[in-house]
């Protein structure tokens, strides 16, 4: 476990890319540990719905890569909302815009390489459903995830948030034999061990345009 105090791990635990090692195995029992932790995290109505298929197969982790560099490929075309993702017109941005790039295919070039990849789930398809039923599914899954994450870092792994793979999460879930009409993958989490530990907060905008206080 590492020496943080609960604010220095709120704070610092990072989407990781380029430093996740991909030559050593991950101990199952870490994994355990942080799936116990994750189970504990609140769900609506206490349901406790989500699920999570984690994959160390090393044939199943290469099959879902390549699902995962076709959904790149197809990312750097269209983008999330049906265009091509764009530069910011802010100059003072631009660099870090590039380095998360670059990071990012960096993944989508090594992928196959993680030892480990989570597929968190919930039941059911939403995509028809009205917001409320959208908000309260992902809202059950994703506590569960980021204490999945949070918890990983605690044990010196690192882990990144993604969902490129679900541009073709049907193909996705014919290699985990997840049943798709029945269940929703909402992202692809791929964990190893970490290149060294001492990840620092993030850039973040001003506060006042984070927080709107009584009304918009």
């Amino acid at each position: 476990m590492l020496d943080l105090t609960s604010d220095e791990l709120l704070s610092t635990t990072r989407s990781v890319r380029k430093r996740l090692d991909l030559t050593r195995p991950v101990e199952r029992e870490l994994i355990v540990e942080c799936l116990e932790l994750a189970q504990q995290a609140p769900s609506g109505g206490n349901r406790q719905g989500a699920s999570f298929v984690v994959v160390t197969d090393a044939q199943r982790r290469r099959a879902l890569a390549d699902v995962y560099r076709k959904g790149w490929d197809r990312y750097l075309d269209e983008g999330i909302l049906g265009g091509p993702p764009r530069p910011t017109g802010d100059p003072s941005k631009r660099t870090l815009q590039r380095k998360i790039g670059s990071s990012a295919k960096y993944l989508a070039d090594h992928l196959a390489e993680v030892p480990v990849h989570v597929v968190p789930c919930h039941p059911g398809r939403t995509e028809d459903r009205p917001l409320i039923a959208q908000a309260s599914a992902f809202g059950s899954v994703l506590p569960a995830v980021w204490s999945f994450m949070l918890a990983a870092r605690a044990r010196g792994l690192a882990s990144a948030w993604t969902t490129i793979h679900l541009f073709h999460e049907r193909e996705a879930a014919e290699i985990l034999g997840i049943p798709y009409e029945e269940i929703s993958q909402v992202a692809l989490i791929p964990l190893a061990h970490s290149i060294g530990t001492d990840y620092k907060a993030g850039p973040r905008e001003p506060l006042e345009s984070f927080v709107h206080w009584d009304a918009w």
